[in-house]
């Protein structure tokens, strides 16, 4: 009886065999190879290459006496949108952030989504 139990033991904890090509030698399953410039995340759509606002158009400028331009860099929380978000370069963002505190300090832009009269 002993050894029947043995036998059964042995069979149950048997695994399947897997397929052939399914591992290299190394034992990890090969990757895909990627696929065109977007890294092979899909491939309907291409991204759109971000561009400054303000190295685009060498007109605009910034300045702190105009808060409909500086409006369109801030949250409805009244919060500065970053660089990354808004696409401008590092050299504007600064730029955008000193003209957005000094819009604030004279009053003309809000502080705090509670300010606005």
């Amino acid at each position: 009886m002993s050894e029947e139990k043995t036998v059964k033991t042995a069979a149950a904890t048997e695994r399947p065999a897997r397929p052939a090509g399914a591992r290299s030698e190394g034992g990890r399953p090969e990757r895909p190879a990627r696929r065109g410039p977007a890294g092979g995340r899909g491939g309907k759509f291409q991204r759109r290459r971000k561009f400054c606002k303000f190295c685009a158009d060498k007109t605009l400028t910034i300045d702190h006496k105009d808060p409909s331009l500086l409006g369109q860099f801030i949250s409805e929380r009244s919060k500065i949108i970053p660089s990354r978000v808004t696409s401008t370069c590092a050299k504007h963002q600064r730029q955008l952030t000193t003209a957005i505190k000094r819009a604030r300090v004279l009053a003309l832009l809000a502080f705090t989504p509670l300010h606005n009269d």
